[in-house]
């Protein structure tokens, strides 16, 4: 068995493309350390200019998925999950996974942390005291049977060719490969073992993604593969003109999110359902998201979640008691009334991550008690008595930075038509 990655790297750079072979040899050598880094970035590059193909897509998810462990679950339920590709007041996976639960489904959900201008689930959990996402396998499945979804960290046998590649992507520039972010995206879910996967892709201002041309590619790419490697799989593109709760940070997207599981209504709960029906759909189960959360039990779901991973039994009671509030807040009032005609949720996303809720390194440290709050939404009319947003900051300087960040990024003008929420719906057989 060969060991040398440069015929594979060349193979590719050539336009040959990548075969299940040299895909095995790549990821094995990732994972074990036998692939250099030069060699990695090399291979990185190669994959960016000149493409795997659908055929090397589909091998390189395979052999990273299989580079560690591959979960197998024994449950009375299917196996379902869902995966944003990143975006501004997403927290549509804190709603999904108990409303899931709460209808039959199990959700182990291995989810990730924030770089760059868009958060990251893990953050947002760790903002409630106690609530442990490092846990064992064990853990995972005993809180995954118990409870029916688990939000959690990959431990370090998940996909481990994905987390070395994925820096390296980072580092050597290649991180806008359509065929890299598939493998890297599938592959760490499929291990996961799931039977059914709904991709919410996001397409604007606030995303990867910024054009629809772009958002269908990604999202046909994500459908065909995992559909490919044995996991019923379907897309979601959706908008991130503008944020999708009315909250950025992470305790106050925590609060969006139990506001939601509460009932209160908007485009994140909207999008929750949409999400959740789907999910529902590819696991063969019948059941109506909207009356698990009228009825309480999704929030009880994840309740439930929470204490059994650490965290305080009574947050969706008194959540004043538990998440962390900043010390600073003051509203970002408009120059002049009218209607927001267009946002650019990037800047957003940065003014949050200048405010101390995100990270520029991935070792920064995160302050969960900052970011925006009660962010009018396009189509709304700011007034005197209604600004823009709320910043909430750890100081008066920095709240300053944000509010001149915050009123930059907002455009006013004449009121707008209204825009959908979902852009296209894309299922395998399309």
């Amino acid at each position: 068995m060969s060991t040398d990655p440069r015929p594979v790297i060349a193979r590719i750079r050539d336009g040959r493309g990548l075969d299940a072979a040299g895909a095995a040899l790549i990821a094995r050598g990732l994972a074990d350390g036998s692939v250099s880094d030069a060699q990695a970035g090399a291979f990185a590059m190669a994959v960016l200019t000149r493409g795997a193909g659908q055929g090397g897509r589909a091998a390189l998810t395979a052999a990273m998925r299989d580079s560690g462990d591959v979960l197998v679950w024994d449950l009375p339920g299917p196996v379902l999950d869902k995966h944003s590709t990143g975006g501004i007041g997403d927290t549509v996976s804190l709603v999904l996974a108990p409303v899931l639960a709460a209808l039959g489904a199990y959700v182990p959900m291995i989810s990730g942390r924030g770089l760059g201008h868009t958060g990251g689930t893990l953050d947002k959990l760790e903002a409630i005291p106690g609530y442990q996402v490092d846990i064992s396998e064990g853990e995972f499945r005993r809180v995954v049977a118990d409870v029916g979804c688990a939000i959690v960290s990959a431990t370090g046998e998940i996909a481990p060719a994905d987390r070395r590649l994925y820096a390296i992507r980072d580092e050597s520039g290649t991180v806008e490969s359509l065929d890299l972010i598939t493998a890297s995206i599938l592959s760490k879910k499929l291990a996961a073992g799931l039977q059914g996967l709904v991709l919410d892709v996001k397409c604007g201002s606030g995303a990867f993604s910024k054009t629809p041309d772009a958002a269908e590619a990604l999202a046909r790419a994500l459908v065909r593969t995992g559909t490919e490697l044995g996991c019923p799989t379907r897309a979601l593109i959706t908008d991130m003109d503008q944020p999708l709760a009315r909250a950025a940070g992470n305790a106050l997207e925590l609060r969006a999110a139990i506001a939601a599981l509460r009932g209160e209504g908007g485009a994140l709960a909207d999008l929750s359902l949409a999400l959740s029906a789907r999910c529902l759909d590819l696991g063969g189960l019948t059941g109506d998201p909207s009356a698990v959360i009228a009825s309480g039990a999704a929030a009880e779901r994840f309740a439930r979640m929470v204490a059994a991973l650490g965290g305080p039994a009574d947050l969706l009671d008194n959540p004043d008691a538990h998440l962390p509030a900043a010390p600073v807040i003051r509203a970002v009032h408009a120059v002049r009334p009218g209607h927001v005609t267009s946002i650019d949720t990037e800047a957003l996303g940065h003014a949050v991550v200048a405010l101390g809720g995100g990270r520029v390194q991935a070792g920064d440290r995160i302050d969960p008690r900052v970011g925006l709050a009660d962010l009018l939404r396009i189509g709304e009319e700011t007034r005197s008595d209604r600004p823009l947003a709320m910043v909430h900051a750890a100081t008066e300087a920095q709240a300053d930075r944000a509010i001149r960040a915050v009123a930059a990024a907002y455009h006013l003008g004449e009121a707008p038509k209204a825009r959908p929420l979902i852009l296209k719906d894309i299922a395998a057989d399309d």
